[in-house]
């Protein structure tokens, strides 16, 4: 999770809220001045073995940090959690590090929630990831965004898809008309029950064939 804004998605999951990943290093302020300010103009390599000092597992993650049910763990790069606490880049900054600092074994995927947008591109998140997904709502923002993303992905030389999410059969129909067909991994349709889970702040514990069918796919893509 490295949405600094989104405060729920550990309930979505059915788990207990992981402590911030920068709470290890002290804090948003002190890896902001004390560590990530005196990396600049290092290379990615460099700023990684500073930071965590060797490559990190999914098996040995901070203890604390990381919540796990039914075999998905999940860790919260940080979230904004007071007024004037100062902006979200020294957690930008941790993110694309841990993620190129990550060390994967076999079967292990990691799968990253990032906040809506692309200012995540502008922090050069994504260098790390070896395939972008980017989830589409009924609105002509997003039908915007979509295109520039899938722009910068190509820039970036990364695979890069869509789903079509919470739409109904004429917000289906008139999306396919304004984005790249080719590029559509599913159609997510409307779901009350997804609603009202939300809604409560209920784990969503929803079973639909398009979203089972998008993972099948996404795994088929992974291991080409």
């Amino acid at each position: 999770d490295m949405d600094e804004s989104n405060a729920t998605l550990h309930r979505q999951l059915g788990l207990r809220s992981p402590r911030d990943l920068i709470e290890y290093f002290g804090g948003r302020k002190k890896f902001s001045q004390e560590i990530f300010s005196k990396l600049k103009g290092k290379s990615d390599e460099e700023i990684q073995a500073e930071i965590f000092g060797g490559k990190w597992r999914l098996a040995n993650l901070p203890e604390g940090y990381v919540e796990e049910k039914n075999g998905i763990k999940l860790l919260s790069i940080g979230k904004i959690h007071d007024y004037g606490e100062g902006c979200a880049c020294p957690m930008g900054g941790l993110a694309r590090a841990f993620l190129g600092n990550l060390e994967l074994g076999e079967g292990e995927i990691v799968l990253v929630d990032s906040d809506a947008g692309v200012e995540h591109f502008g922090r050069g998140v994504e260098a790390s990831c070896d395939l972008i997904l980017a989830v589409i709502d009924p609105t002509f923002e997003s039908v915007r965004l979509s295109k520039l993303i899938l722009e910068m992905a190509g820039k970036l030389g990364k695979p890069a898809y869509l789903v079509l999410n919470k739409v109904d059969r004429e917000a289906t129909r008139l999306l396919l008309e304004q984005v790249d067909k080719e590029k559509v991994l599913a159609v997510i349709p409307q779901s009350r029950e997804i609603f009202l889970a939300c809604l409560k702040g209920e784990e969503v514990d929803v079973q639909l064939g398009e979203v089972e069918k998008l993972a099948d796919r996404l795994l088929s893509l992974l291991s080409r």
